[in-house]
C-alpha cells in the first residue's frame, strides 16, 4: 500500500474543483456550529446532515474490497465519504493531521480508483485543517472541466 512518502503534490491540476469547494464550505459550516475537539463521529454525523441540507450528493462508509493475487479478500476498507460520486473523504478528529492519515486516504483513493480526496480533521479548536490530493493516474479529461461545461 502507500504510504505518504509515495505522493508528489500536484500544482498544475484541480480536478472537480467545484464539488471540492462545496465540500469545503460544508465542512467549515459544521466547524463554525459544532466547533472543534469532539469526536470523529460526531463531525461524521453533522457533515452528513450539513451536506443533506445543501443537497450535496455523498455516501456515508461505502466499502472497498481488497484483493491478493487476484482474489477478493474478506477484509474491507471503509472510506468516511464519497462526495459527488467522485471525492474520497477521510475525517478525523486529532491534535495534527499525521503521515498514516494521508496514506489511510491515499490508499482508499488507489482502491476506489478515484483521482480527488480531502483529509479534513475536525481536532484543532481554532481551525479545521484540511488536505487536497490528485492521484494523477485517475483524472479524466471532464474532471477538470467546470461543472457547466461538462454536458
Amino acid at each position: 500500500m502507500l504510504s505518504a512518502e509515495d505522493y508528489e503534490p500536484v500544482e498544475d491540476l484541480n480536478p472537480l474543483a467545484e464539488e471540492g469547494f462545496e465540500l469545503m464550505g460544508a465542512a467549515f459550516e459544521v466547524h463554525r456550529v459544532v466547533r472543534g475537539g469532539l469526536l470523529e463521529d460526531v463531525y461524521q454525523e453533522s457533515l452528513e446532515e450539513e451536506l443533506r441540507l445543501r443537497r450535496i450528493p455523498f455516501v456515508p462508509k461505502q466499502e472497498l474490497a481488497v484483493y491478493y493475487k487476484g482474489k477478493e479478500l474478506r477484509q474491507r476498507y471503509i472510506p468516511d465519504l464519497y462526495v459527488h460520486g467522485e471525492l474520497v473523504v477521510e475525517l478525523k478528529s486529532v491534535r495534527a493531521l499525521g503521515p498514516e492519515h494521508i496514506a489511510q486516504l491515499l490508499n482508499y483513493m488507489r482502491l476506489a480508483r478515484k483521482p480527488v480526496g480531502y483529509l479534513i480533521n475536525f481536532g484543532p479548536l481554532g481551525k479545521v485543517e484540511w488536505k487536497r490530493f490528485v492521484l494523477r493516474e485517475f483524472v479524466q479529461p471532464w474532471m477538470l472541466q467546470k461543472r457547466a461545461d461538462r454536458r
